[in-house]
């Protein structure tokens, strides 16, 4: 049969499915390597999705989504930072995930390079690969809080370089970036004349500090015409099955999306739009008590992590623990995690499958039952004395 395009071949796999499909195989697992919430959805949005089907509201809608659903994101992202959109320039996506690969697709040409976190999230190389370009990491170092630094950024720009992804709250990591640091992030994407696409998934989601939305400070600078925004109601709402994500464009990108939206996903299913409506419009408590919820599992897991000498990165944001476990992992924490998976049904995502620099650290989620994130965190094997 014919072969598969050349590009296939070049996507890496993740490492952190990998781990997720090897513990389903298992029984008497503790969940704590994928992102899933363990809340459940809101009732009214439940019923909002609900009341679209018994309504049979299952047609074809605009490119972008409804109205009403592109007003409803407009409003809670003016209430959250202060910066009116207008509802034109939002999108409604499947997800982050496709938002992010949607506005790759209008940024890259084959062989074109972006700038990718490492460590960072797997779609951030994946995708890119998808597009028969080039994803080039830049390095978080522990000794910078690991923060983009952007005299590292300085020396990887080529004249094929495009484009950055810029995570925060981060997914591995925690970090949050502060206003200093995401004003010196765009003005050297301004220097260098690159796009900034900004994944902001875990927006309400911040500890201690408050998120500084790089799309909601492009937008006060230039009307929105260099950062492009992703964001997901999947983990701030749990509704990751449902795939409501959202991407915020520049005003003249509005003609190449409807093409691109049409070509890859038409629209997003209309009770999943009505879903969205809710959940953002709507009685936010839920959210309010599933990060206390988080909260509280946070400082329960750091306490255990504290009494038993194990290293970690105390995060800023989203909702998972980086724990470096350099002590037990040999050099290939992949190796270990599944060695570990198997011995003590714990399963965790090795590090490594956020790049290199993830070598000897695991991600753990907290967002799971306070008994299982503290039986999972007290059988990881602790430091020599």
């Amino acid at each position: 049969m014919p072969d598969l395009s050349a590009h296939v071949s070049t996507v890496p796999i993740s490492g952190i499915r990998r781990l997720y499909e090897a513990a389903l195989e298992l029984d008497d697992v503790l969940f704590l390597a994928v992102g899933e919430p363990d809340v459940p959805v809101a009732p009214h949005i439940g019923a909002a999705a609900k009341a679209a089907w018994d309504a049979d509201l299952t047609n074809y809608t605009a490119n972008g989504g409804i109205p009403p659903l592109r007003r409803a994101f407009a409003r809670r992202f003016e209430a959250d930072h202060g910066v009116a959109l207008d509802p034109a320039r939002v999108w409604a996506t499947v997800g982050a995930t496709q938002a992010l690969h949607q506005a790759l697709g209008l940024m890259l040409d084959p062989g074109d390079e972006v700038l990718v976190p490492d460590p960072g999230y797997t779609t951030f190389s994946m995708s890119p690969r998808m597009l028969s370009a080039v994803p080039v990491r830049y390095e978080l170092h522990e000794d910078a809080a690991f923060l983009p630094e952007v005299d590292r950024l300085e020396a990887l720009v080529t004249p094929r370089t495009k484009a950055i992804i810029v995570n925060s709250p981060s997914n591995p990591l925690g970090t949050v970036l502060d206003a200093e640091r995401a004003l010196a992030v765009l003005e050297f994407a301004e220097r260098h004349d690159l796009w900034v696409l900004s994944d902001e998934v875990y927006a309400e989601f911040t500890w201690d500090r408050p998120h500084v939305s790089l799309t909601a400070l492009d937008d006060q600078r230039t009307g929105g015409r260099r950062v492009v925004g992703a964001f997901s109601l999947s983990k701030t709402y749990a509704m990751t099955g449902i795939r409501v994500g959202f991407l915020v464009a520049p005003p003249e990108w509005d003609l190449a999306l409807r093409t691109a939206q049409e070509a890859m996903i038409s629209c997003l299913d209309l009770p999943s739009q009505h879903a969205g409506i809710a959940a953002l419009s709507g009685d936010q408590t839920h959210v309010h008590e599933a990060k206390r919820h988080y909260r509280g599992n946070l400082d329960a897991a750091t306490a255990l992590l504290d009494e038993r000498g194990i290293r970690y990165r105390t995060p800023d944001g989203a909702f998972y623990l980086w724990i470096d476990v350099r002590h037990a992992s040999n050099g290939d924490v992949a190796a270990w995690a599944i060695d570990f998976l198997r011995a003590e049904r714990v399963a965790v995502a090795p590090g490594s499958a956020f790049g290199p620099s993830g070598e000897g650290w695991i991600r753990v989620c907290v967002a799971a039952t306070r008994d299982d994130l503290l039986t999972g965190l007290s059988r990881l094997p602790a430091p020599v004395a």
